[in-house]
């Protein structure tokens, strides 16, 4: 069994996994609107403006994979109810990727000591994506 996340974005498919991937590196394959023939395009149930990512793929190093695309409904509700946890055995890594996630975003709770972890945080990036960033007990803050 494979349990990945699949991100609904408003336009920002492109840019946020673009983003991502920046941050965690990766292959990142992307399948645009404006590669599907116009014939099948006349099918779909909605209509999707130039520029419009069905699907992304972003393939990490150890194989884990991040998807997403820009949300077919087009409702802009945003993401709730939900955060996407990175776990890390490396405190600067966690230091540096959060700091990425929260930039131009919002920070919950600062990356810091906590009972359960030598650094813990939350945040929100400027995609409207919720991120918990831990990093193992066993690694030295």
């Amino acid at each position: 069994m494979s349990l990945q996340p699949y991100l609904f974005f408003t336009d920002t498919a492109r840019e946020a996994m673009t983003r991502y991937q920046e941050i965690f590196g990766g292959h990142l394959d992307l399948l645009g609107i404006d590669s599907i023939p116009v014939e099948d395009r006349e099918q779909m149930p909605f209509e999707a403006p130039e520029g419009y990512v069905m699907h992304a793929a972003l393939v990490l190093s150890d194989g884990e994979v991040l998807l997403g695309s820009d949300d077919p409904t087009g409702d802009g509700t945003g993401m709730t109810g939900m955060s996407i946890n990175i776990t890390t055995t490396d405190a600067d890594e966690a230091r540096r990727m959060f700091a990425a996630l929260a930039e131009g975003g919002e920070i919950g709770m600062p990356l810091d000591a906590s009972f359960w972890s030598p650094l813990f945080g939350t945040c929100r990036d400027r995609f409207g994506v919720n991120w918990m960033i831990n990093v193992e007990a066993e690694e030295v803050a």
